[in-house]
């Protein structure tokens, strides 16, 4: 198949490209950039960028996958970054549909990144693609209204699946490599009450999924968590334990709001997600566990 990726060079993005080069599939990155078209199975297109006309170079694509968005990651949640976060997501939504129109043979399926972060926090709650529940929260309408966007193609006839990405773990990106450090330095321990879930997944396991949702026929959203949510204090154990370091330093929860504000919400407030359409249609996790997860990031 030809599939174009937006985002493509991103934590996610490479991982999916170089998934999706050793099944033998082409690769159309989308970038503001120009980069040389030298690497085999891969074709960069610039988008978003003046003169720019990326549709010309994607006639024929049979999917496009979505990743293009500020990280959320990236300092503080001022105002200004929030709005920074939210803008990106909707402008490079809204050229990828522009994308769509224009092209004469349209691809069978968009698949748009989302997050669980759309579901309310909880401690007791157990969410799967069927709870229409929203928070109300920044990222939650944020997520919101990014999926909203995305179902935009549907409207070309175009199947759209949106994955909600939970705490994707990988060594050197993403929310690892922060958790992990305290540990490394023998400073590890429970972050707040420990109590609140952490709906984690293998970054090899999003692109796995990704895939897999080109492939079979997912409408809507799907959880992209691993089937098995960790709470806090038994994720903080289980890293502990592969990293061969104490558990004992307690992270107290004012110490995070003070640090990071608003964005202390990702560490301090959690969901316990399940991957229930990817359990039904069939997908088989590479790491349905944190144990193996972990082992395999730290071998």
């Amino acid at each position: 198949m030809k599939i174009a990726i937006t985002g493509g060079t991103g934590f996610v993005g490479r991982e999916l490209t170089d998934l999706l080069i050793q099944k033998g599939h082409e690769v159309f990155i989308l970038t503001r950039s120009k980069q040389d078209n030298t690497e085999r199975g891969i074709i960069y297109v610039q988008w978003l960028s003046e003169n720019a006309n990326p549709e010309k170079q994607l006639e024929g694509v049979d999917a496009f996958v979505n990743l293009a968005g500020e990280s959320i990651n990236n300092g503080r949640w001022t105002e200004l970054q929030k709005q920074k976060i939210y803008d990106s997501r909707m402008k490079t939504t809204d050229e990828v549909l522009r994308i769509l129109n224009a092209l004469t043979v349209k691809p069978k399926v968009l698949v748009n990144a989302s997050a669980i972060g759309i579901y309310p926090a909880s401690l007791s709650a157990r969410y799967t693609e069927k709870n229409n529940e929203i928070g109300t929260d920044f990222l939650a309408r944020t997520v919101r209204d990014w999926e909203l966007k995305a179902q935009g193609a549907n409207k070309l006839q175009i199947r759209v699946a949106y994955g909600r990405f939970g705490i994707i773990l990988g060594k050197s990106e993403g929310a690892l490599p922060l958790m992990a450090l305290p540990y490394k330095l023998f400073v590890g321990g429970p972050v707040g009450t420990g109590d609140n879930w952490m709906s984690w997944v293998h970054v090899k396991d999003v692109a796995g999924a990704l895939l897999f949702a080109i492939e079979n026929p997912i409408n809507g959203p799907f959880n992209l968590t691993a089937p098995h949510a960790k709470k806090m204090k038994d994720f903080g154990e289980t890293l502990a334990a592969i990293l061969k370091r104490p558990n004992y330093f307690p992270i107290p929860s004012f110490a995070l709001k003070f640090a990071l504000g608003e964005k202390s919400q990702l560490v301090l407030e959690g969901q316990h997600v399940i991957p229930q359409v990817l359990l039904e249609e069939g997908y088989s996790f590479y790491f349905p566990n944190l144990e193996s997860a972990l082992h395999d990031i730290y071998k």
